[in-house]
C-alpha cells in the first residue's frame, strides 16, 4: 500500500494514537481529514498540524455520520484510506454495583458498532478509488482481555473478529488491523496509560507495517503477547496481560 499521495479519513484524530497518525501520515505527503466530537479540541488539532482538515462528528450518531459521508463525497472525492480510531472505554471490575451493562453498550456502540456503521457507508466510495485501505484500531487485548476494562477488551474482541471477516470479503481493498498494547495517552490514564509506549511509536510502526502490507500490526508488546497465544500458553497471556495492573 502506498503511504503518500491518500486522502486519509481519521476517526477519533483530536488526540492520542488518532492525532499521531495524523501528525506521521500529513508529514508523508497525504490528505488528512480528522473527525472528533469536541469541537474545540478538534480545531486545536488541526490548529498544530498545517495542512489538516477537521470535521467535527460523533460516530455514533446516525445523523453526524450521513453529515459526514455527505462532505466526504462533495469535497475529498478520492478518500480511499479509512482508518477507524475513534474509541471509549470505562475502568472497572465486574462486581454487582459495576452497572457493566451500560457501559458494555456504550463500548461496543462506538469501538464496533460504529466501526461497521462508517465502514459500510464508506465502501461505495473505497470502491471507486484505484487502490483504498481500511485500518481498524484495535488493542493487544482482543487477544487477552485485561480484568480492569473487561467490556472495553470485549468489544476489541469483536473489532478483531469483525475485521478478518471484512478482510477476506471487500478485496481488493486493503484491510489492517493495528494492535497496540498499552500506549501513554489521556485515553489510557485509568488503567496505567502512564505506563505504556508513546502514541509516536504506534505512528511510525504503523506507516511500515502499511508499506509492507502487514495486515495484523503487532506493536510493542503485542508481538510478545500474540507468540504466547500461538505457543498454547492463553493462561500465561493472560497473566501477562494482568499482572500489575
Amino acid at each position: 500500500m502506498k503511504t503518500s499521495n491518500n486522502t486519509i479519513l481519521i476517526t477519533g484524530g483530536s488526540a492520542g494514537i488518532g492525532l499521531e497518525l495524523a501528525r506521521i501520515l500529513s508529514q508523508q505527503g497525504n490528505r488528512v481529514i480528522i473527525t472528533g466530537r469536541d469541537k474545540e479540541r478538534l480545531e486545536q488539532a488541526a490548529a498544530a498540524i498545517p495542512g489538516i482538515n477537521a470535521i467535527a462528528c460523533d460516530v455514533t450518531k446516525d445523523k453526524d455520520v450521513t453529515n459526514l459521508i455527505q462532505i466526504l463525497e462533495r469535497d475529498f472525492p478520492t478518500l480511499n484510506i479509512l482508518i477507524n480510531n475513534a474509541g471509549k472505554a470505562y475502568a472497572y471490575r465486574l462486581t454487582d454495583k459495576a452497572q457493566a451493562f451500560e457501559k458494555a453498550a456504550d463500548e461496543m456502540l462506538t469501538n464496533y458498532l460504529s466501526v461497521i456503521h462508517l465502514t459500510e457507508r464508506l465502501l461505495p466510495q473505497l470502491n471507486q478509488q484505484p487502490e483504498a485501505a481500511i485500518v481498524n484500531v484495535s488493542s493487544v487485548l482482543a487477544f487477552a482481555p485485561f480484568a480492569g476494562a473487561p467490556t472495553y477488551a470485549a468489544s476489541k474482541a469483536a473489532l478483531h473478529s469483525y475485521t478478518q471477516s471484512l478482510r477476506l470479503t471487500v478485496a481488493p481493498i486493503h484491510v489492517f488491523e493495528l494492535m497496540p498494547p498499552l500506549v501513554n495517552t489521556a485515553f489510557s490514564q485509568e488503567i496505567g496509560g502512564s505506563k505504556g509506549i508513546p502514541p509516536q511509536q504506534v505512528a511510525t510502526e504503523f506507516l511500515l507495517a502499511l508499506e509492507k502490507n502487514e495486515y495484523e500490526i503487532h506493536v510493542g508488546g503485542t508481538a510478545q503477547l500474540y507468540q504466547l497465544m500461538r505457543s498454547d500458553s492463553p493462561a500465561a497471556a493472560l497473566q501477562a496481560i494482568n499482572n500489575g495492573r
